[in-house]
């Protein structure tokens, strides 16, 4: 062998290193499922960021809580021990209480009000809100909208909550509003729900169709309530000094991918949405579909007009009334 060819060989081999030396993985988790609304989220945005920034970076993804819960997941992000999480909005009042407005109960009308706030200028200035708290918000995803579950009866207006225990997100405002309803309310990371519900820790959930078929719940609750009574959104947020030290073009892939990485979740929760109740009956659920939600309103007055001193009545009226 020519020693050009050996050089050339040695050459292409510390090429191949360097390549490789040069790729930065970072952690991305959710708490449900692969097979979820979520799960198509973090999957497409790892596949983006390796797409958009040539390899140079790999975002390795871990499902089903296994690196622990959402405000786990947060703490770890905001602490820099782990780089991006995508979570519900459950926790993170506990870290920008600003995003707690978004919480209330029947805030929105339907799916397209919901996206097209978070969309529009007030979900960008709810996303700049990070920022000073150690994150980078890179996008609004989606759970879509909640439902009420539970394996002792059928719930069909407000007074049949009454005395049920009910997990709760950790988040301040559910809570407030769920105790309004006569609820027994029990805060509970997400990863521990199912157990809690096959021991009868607790009687029932409340979570959108897209959670409860991806967690199995039919398995361990029996009557479904089509109450909608909360939209709860997603968000993808990374450690602010890990953004910081990207390139400028490395920066708007990041934000790009998880755009993209929306755009899939929420798609998903619409195909879930579309077939979920069929699927949940089939599985044994009962289901109640006609929701008196009036009631529900009605039911939750007190606790609104607390709502309208915390957040200012103005703020909640150009979120409701948002075209």
């Amino acid at each position: 062998m020519k020693l050009s060819q050996v050089v050339l060989g040695v050459t292409l081999a510390l090429g191949l290193v360097a390549g490789a030396a040069a790729q930065t993985v970072m952690k991305i988790n959710i708490s449900t499922s692969k097979n979820s609304h979520q799960g198509v989220g973090i999957d497409v945005f790892a596949s983006e960021v390796e797409k958009r920034t040539n390899g140079r970076y790999k975002i390795q993804t871990f499902y089903d809580g296994s690196l622990g819960g959402e405000r786990q997941a947060m703490e770890a992000v905001q602490l820099g021990t782990q780089e991006l999480t995508l979570t519900s909005t459950g926790p993170v009042p506990n870290f920008v209480p600003d995003t707690k407005i978004l919480d209330v109960p029947f805030l929105f009308r339907d799916k397209a009000h919901a996206r097209a706030v978070l969309d529009g200028p007030i979900g960008d200035e709810l996303l700049k809100k990070f920022d000073a708290k150690g994150f980078k918000a890179l996008a609004w995803a989606e759970n879509g909208f909640r439902h009420m579950t539970n394996s002792k009866r059928e719930v069909k207006e407000p007074g049949d909550l009454k005395g049920l225990k009910m997990r709760t997100m950790e988040n301040p405002v559910h809570i407030a509003a769920y105790k309004g309803f006569g609820i027994v309310t029990t805060p509970m990371a997400f990863p521990e729900v199912f157990t809690a519900l096959q021991q009868g820790t607790v009687d029932g959930q409340e979570n959108p169709l897209s959670v409860i078929i991806a967690s199995k719940f039919e398995q361990v609750q029996k009557h479904l309530s089509l109450t909608g009574h909360v939209y709860s959104p997603c968000v993808i947020v990374m450690n602010k000094a890990a953004f910081d030290k990207l390139s400028k073009a490395d920066q708007q892939a990041f934000v790009e991918a998880a755009k993209a990485a929306a755009k899939a979740n929420r798609a998903r929760v619409d195909e879930d949405d579309a077939k979920g109740v069929a699927d949940l009956r089939a599985k044994g659920m009962t289901v109640i579909e006609n929701i008196d939600k009036a009631k529900f309103v009605q039911a939750l007055a007190p606790v609104n007009a607390e709502f309208e001193k915390q957040f200012g009545k103005a703020n909640l009226e150009k979120i409701r009334n948002f075209k």
